[in-house]
């Protein structure tokens, strides 16, 4: 069997024209910022190499919403149509929801499912019980505090349904018309707001493991290191990350409600 190496050479000489997934599989590969994963690479390499069209097709349709990062306009179109949303009669715990995606970087099935016995708001920390990779600590910005601390506190969820007892119900369509309201791309999914949060970190210095931990990659989570609390320059990162779009003066700011008692 021929090595990676060789495959690789394989594409470049013998199949240019599918150079966008070439350069993005054999020129990108060593970026430390490409979201290839090894396995994901393989595939690629043999679909090209064997000239399959629909798989090229696919792979490529699922790299380009790996990459996606939001432009400094599309964050101010997304800042206008969450103030829009407040007078659309669109939920106000999935405005907020939305909001904690953008400062935060967490998946949106993290947010939905936070339960206020998970928060620790004078430590800045929530300690998520059941996520993609397991048990995880996270630290929280203070503007993240704020926009948790807004919510009414009627059952244990945070960002809860009308009933106040139940997750939100629907945040897919809540979106969506958020996303409308703002003249958003069709490719801005609440995963590219996760995906963006992990770029502006890193446009700010941090490494890798900074970074994952924020995120809560199982590689790099802090669970095991931080017993109680968060570190503090991973508390510093998240408000780093969570302020730098929101201190220029064309961003919308975050419109929280009073305080639940």
């Amino acid at each position: 069997m021929r090595s990676v190496h060789c495959r690789k050479q394989h594409v470049a000489e013998h199949r240019c024209r599918w150079s966008p997934l070439v350069r993005r599989v054999v020129v990108t590969s060593g970026d430390r910022h490409n979201q290839i994963q090894p396995r994901q690479q393989e595939q690629a390499l043999s679909a090209i190499c064997h000239g399959d069209r629909r798989e090229i097709k696919s792979i490529m349709r699922t790299l380009g919403r790996r990459q996606r990062r939001m432009a400094d306009n599309e964050y101010q179109m997304l800042g206008l149509a969450l103030l829009k949303a407040r007078h659309e009669k669109v939920w106000q715990s999935a405005i907020a929801a939305t909001w904690l995606i953008i400062l935060r970087g967490w998946r949106r099935s993290e947010v939905l499912g936070l339960r206020w016995s998970e928060v620790d708001l004078p430590r800045r920390t929530a300690r998520l019980a059941d996520t993609k990779t397991g048990a995880s600590l996270r630290p929280l910005s203070e503007l993240a505090c704020s926009m948790i601390q807004s919510q009414p506190r009627i059952g244990d969820i945070v960002f809860a349904s009308r009933s106040g007892e139940t997750p939100i119900v629907g945040y897919r369509k809540m979106w969506l018309r958020i996303a409308k309201l703002g003249d958003l791309p069709a490719d801005i999914t609440p995963h590219v707001l996760r995906h963006s949060f992990a770029s502006l970190a890193a446009d700010l210095g941090y490494n890798e493991p900074t970074i994952a931990s924020l995120l809560g990659h199982k590689t790099h989570s802090i669970t095991s290191r931080y017993l109680h609390s968060a570190d503090a320059v991973l508390v510093a990162a998240a408000d780093a990350v969570a302020t730098m779009k929101l201190m220029t003066s064309d961003q919308p700011q975050p419109q929280l409600p009073q305080p639940a008692p």
